[in-house]
């Protein structure tokens, strides 16, 4: 009866953490199957994910390299792996059937669903009541008629950049309804239900462009002027692209070749869907939330004042997000000169809630 005992004092604390961490064979098995998947446009639950990934932030400004480079961001790996937890309403047994159904190997399947379940069951409560309200909404991918869906063309790799640097009628859905997706055309992730308008204001499907013409296909010349714009420290950044220019809804658009395109907005206001969800106007507090951790901004009223310094390892780091802020309530000396100079400001410092620190100007760039 001891040995017994003692086994089992032995053993539980190595069963209560299990799976704390996958093997890398079983995340090379994964996250290739996933990808596939994902390219292949025939699996909702994927297609789920990407979703909930580019809603989140998670999945960067690019999602279709996102989804076939999950080995090399854990984070999002992660990230892509509560969405498919979620996906399987919160329960063990589902999310096995539909890794099952991922075509993963078998000895993979039951270490990735142990790992998920003990990651984020904590979380299972708010992911079910998410889910019922995207349900609810209509926010759900949508599986068009059987044999309609193209595969997406693979991405082509790029190299990882610093913090500041690069950047259908909708219808309730089942975990278990298996399908296609509808027609992509290109590599922009799914799009968006249109507007009233007949414009797409989801900023996602505008990184893949490569020229100005494409922006007057897409919003009308007389809606597209050019001229010289600057970057976030002031610094002249050559030609830029402004569509609906003079309107709340202005957004201005670099095009950089191959190296991507910068879309940068100024305006409050904008009909514009922006990644992240984070736009013109928003608190710091806000921002902060949405990286997951505080950030330094270089003090203001100095060389590059408020912008990111640093994402200090959060969700916008390496994922082309620049943020220049400004504070509104600047009559106090005592507070403001705190957060003035040639200096780095955590952005968790209360003086900047009391200065009322919000963003000024955004940029995101693609890679």
């Amino acid at each position: 009866m001891k040995r017994i005992i003692a086994l089992i004092v032995f053993i539980l604390p190595l069963a209560l953490n299990a799976q704390t961490k996958l093997a890398e064979n079983i995340v090379e098995d994964l996250t290739t199957k996933m990808g596939e998947r994902y390219l292949a446009q025939t699996d909702l639950g994927m297609l789920f994910v990407a979703e909930e990934l580019s809603r989140s932030g998670s999945g960067g400004l690019d999602i279709d390299k996102t989804m076939t480079e999950l080995k090399s961001d854990p984070a999002a790996l992660d990230a892509a792996l509560k969405f498919y937890y979620q996906y399987s309403d919160c329960n063990r047994q589902q999310l096995i059937a539909n890794l099952k159904t991922l075509g993963i190997k078998e000895n993979s399947v039951f270490p990735v669903a142990t790992y998920t379940v003990n990651k984020f069951k904590g979380e299972a409560k708010t992911l079910l009541e998410d889910k019922a309200a995207l349900v609810k909404s209509g926010g759900m991918p949508v599986l068009p008629p059987p044999g309609s869906a193209k595969a997406k063309p693979v991405p082509t790799p790029a190299s990882s950049d610093n913090d500041n640097s690069t950047a259908t009628e909708p219808a309730p859905a089942t975990a278990t309804t298996p399908g296609t997706v509808a027609e992509p055309g290109t590599t922009t992730p799914a799009a968006a239900k249109p507007a009233e308008d007949g414009y797409n204001w989801d900023v996602r499907t505008l990184f893949k462009l490569r020229k100005p013409e494409q922006l007057e296909e897409l919003y009308g010349k007389e809606h597209v002027t050019s001229h010289g714009a600057t970057d976030l420290q002031g610094n002249d950044a050559g030609t830029a692209y402004y569509v609906f220019p003079d309107t709340d809804n202005e957004m201005e658009v670099i095009f950089d070749g191959e190296n991507g395109t910068a879309i940068t907005f100024t305006k409050e206001h904008s009909k514009w869907k922006s990644p992240f969800g984070i736009k013109v106007g928003d608190p710091l507090d806000k921002v902060t939330k949405v990286n997951g951790r505080p950030f330094k901004i270089n003090g203001f009223e100095w060389e590059n004042g408020g912008t990111v310094d640093s994402w200090e390892g959060g969700a916008f780091a390496g994922k082309g997000v620049g943020v220049l802020f400004k504070a509104n309530n600047t009559g106090d000396p005592k507070l403001y000169d705190q957060v003035t100079g040639g200096k780095k400001i955590k952005t968790d410092q209360s003086v900047l809630k009391k200065l009322d620190v919000v963003v000024e100007k955004i940029v995101f760039k693609s890679n």
